[in-house]
């Protein structure tokens, strides 16, 4: 094996008295490509500026080869003091010049080296950074949240640059697609401790929840031996016990290993307070259409949505989402057509940008809209700091100002004030923003089991295909403000595109605005794939046949006895007809698992 590039040891650092890495470690040999996951605040960042060498940690080894280059991207890229965008990009390179073809990086990230950096956006500065980056060619690359303000296109092609690249790789991101297809090992931190895994981000969730679960047993075990211990200490032979010092001492070391011991941060519990069902008719949109200047957004599109429907809606940026978004729920009107909204709407939005979150207020401000320090949910009183605890603010925190929250977790105090409201209309702009794999995993069961309507715009093409019912996106055919609907996830929506007629490879490149270069093609997916309600109905069917097999054997039981019938002859047959109910959907929900069990083989899911 060839020796490591970079190499960290025993890191440590401590901020405001609590440690944040306590022997973190980290070795990147050449082209490793590293996911480096962990919670909001477990220390995931520091470690990637420590192995930068932009902060010097308490203690700890760090050591670069002489002959290695390290670049760096931060989560928030600096651009000022450049004019242009390419002026930004040449400084970067190194005193021999660009080892690489500046104008394909450039056509590449979608990059327009004559931009002014000023005028840029979150996208086209991030896309600058990566291309300052790539364009020095190092020898190791740390990006920390790469994929941020990215559209989908700029993504696929970021994956593109990232597989052919010489270069070794640690990530730090919240997209789990753009992980798994990147990475091919992963270090988690977790309670300031780096553990590793010798595959990539797609084996993770499995990995971490079995060393979680192995680790609980470890804690029980340790609180059965310390139980044992203390009834030998207590009722043992008392000269014995003064003999036996280093049992003592042994009893002693335990009781301090669990008095130590770092529980894992608890779970967000997410729960939306449900207002009444609205009508059956949520959203009707009649040929709307929309123009700013000469540009056309949105041109004749028509939609009807259900109650219960779960819409995701994606597009390059600057193609009109958020413009598409804000007709559907009636907050701009179109220049044609119509859009009707169904009767008993309670609708509530998460901003993409959590404007809604004033700096000055405090956290519990932003839960009751400053009316007192209590929220009613499903019709019961709850202190907003309990309630904020659900979402792993700290008792104390209800009191302090949002403009002290980090970035992760303005993003959940966003969710905590939205899901607070009751409502039966769910509009999430980029909802995944900032949170970690957690949080994620949380959300998507909220939206599961949210039994109104919702409206998704994100980037995160994981999260969609484990959410969405169907997707709206730009027109295949790249005609001006064409949207159309496709059923199922992300994947699903991919299929469909490839087998249109006149379809472009990969997902439509919008117009994009004025400042944006065009942006490159994505990669293609693999061609076959579980619809979304195939893959829905295959992580839920385990479920029901579990508890239909324990309603079968409650319902055997209770006809076995034998006075039941003379007792209560009305409750003796409702039981023996749910008996012959349950074995019925029993088996038709198993038979319906093994055809998709068979199926997700079959096609290598």
């Amino acid at each position: 094996m060839a020796p490591p590039l970079l190499t960290l040891e025993d890191v440590r650092l401590t901020f405001g008295g609590e440690p944040l890495l306590a022997g973190a470690a980290l070795v990147v040999e050449p082209q490793a490509r590293i996911a480096l996951v962990g919670r909001n605040g477990s220390g995931k960042s520091t470690l990637l500026k420590i192995a930068a060498g932009l902060i010097e940690a308490d203690s700890g080894r760090r050591f670069v080869d002489p002959a290695a280059t390290v670049a760096y991207l931060p989560q928030e890229p600096e651009l000022a003091g450049f004019e242009t965008v390419g002026a930004f990009v040449e400084a970067g390179l190194p005193p021999a010049g660009a080892p690489t073809d500046l104008s394909r990086l450039y056509a590449e990230l979608g990059v327009n080296p004559l931009a002014r950096c000023a005028a840029l956006s979150g996208g086209e500065a991030r896309r600058a950074a990566l291309a300052r980056i790539f364009a020095a060619d190092p020898d190791v690359v740390l990006l920390d949240e790469p994929t941020n303000h990215l559209d989908l296109p700029a993504i696929e092609a970021l994956e593109e640059r990232l597989s052919s690249s010489r270069a070794a790789f640690v990530l730090i991101s919240h997209d789990r697609r753009f992980l798994e297809n990147a990475t091919t090992r992963t270090i988690w931190i977790d309670r300031g401790q780096t553990r590793f895994l010798d595959r990539g981000f797609k084996h993770f969730e499995e990995w971490r929840d079995k060393t979680l679960e192995d680790e609980e047993t470890a804690a029980h075990k340790l609180d059965r031996k310390i139980v044992a211990e203390d009834h030998w200490v207590r009722y043992g032979v008392t000269a014995r016990r003064k003999r036996n010092v280093r049992r003592m001492r042994e009893l002693s070391d335990l009781r301090t290993q669990r008095r130590e011991r770092k529980r894992p941060v608890g779970a967000v519990a997410f729960s939306a307070n449900e207002a009444t069902p609205s009508g059956k008719r949520v959203i009707v949109a009649d040929k709307i259409s929309k123009s700013f200047g000469a540009r056309t957004i949105v041109s004749g599109f028509s939609l009807e949505i259900a109650r219960g429907d779960r819409i995701g809606i994606v597009g390059p940026n600057g193609a009109g989402k958020t413009t598409l978004l804000k007709m559907l729920t009636g907050e701009l009107a179109p220049d044609e057509g119509k859009v009707t909204l169904g009767a008993g709407l309670s609708m509530i939005t998460l901003d993409q940008r959590r404007e809604s979150l004033r700096p000055d207020d405090r956290v519990a401000d932003a839960i009751t809209d400053g009316r007192g320090d209590w929220v009613t949910l499903g019709g019961e009183k709850k202190h907003v700091a309990s309630y904020l605890q659900d979402f792993l603010f700290k008792p104390e925190q209800w009191r302090t100002p949002v403009a002290a929250l980090s970035g992760g977790e303005r993003g959940r105090l966003a969710l905590a004030a939205a899901l607070a409201k009751p409502s039966n209309l769910l509009v999430l702009d980029e909802p995944t923003n900032d949170l970690d794999l957690e949080t994620l995993d949380l959300l998507e069961e909220l939206v599961a089991d949210y039994p109104g309507t919702l409206l998704i715009v994100s980037h995160d093409r994981s999260f969609l295909d484990r959410t969405v019912t169907s997707i709206i996106t730009t027109d295949p055919a790249g005609r001006e403000g064409r949207w159309i609907e496709y059923a199922g996830g992300y994947d699903d929506m991919l299929a469909q595109r490839r087998a249109a007629p006149g379809a472009r490879p990969a997902l439509a490149q919008a117009k994009p605005e004025a400042r944006d270069a065009a942006s490159p093609p994505p990669r293609g997916r693999t061609e076959t794939k579980l619809t979304f309600k195939e893959k829905f109905a295959l992580e839920k069917l385990p479920g029901i046949i579990d508890a239909l097999t324990k309603e079968i054997a409650a319902l055997k039981i209770a006809l076995a006895d034998q006075a039941l019938f003379a007792r209560d002859g009305k409750a003796f047959n409702e039981k023996a007809k749910r008996l012959e109910e349950a074995q019925n959907g029993l088996a038709a929900a198993e038979e319906e698992w093994l055809e998709l069990e068979m199926k997700r083989e079959e096609i290598g899911g």
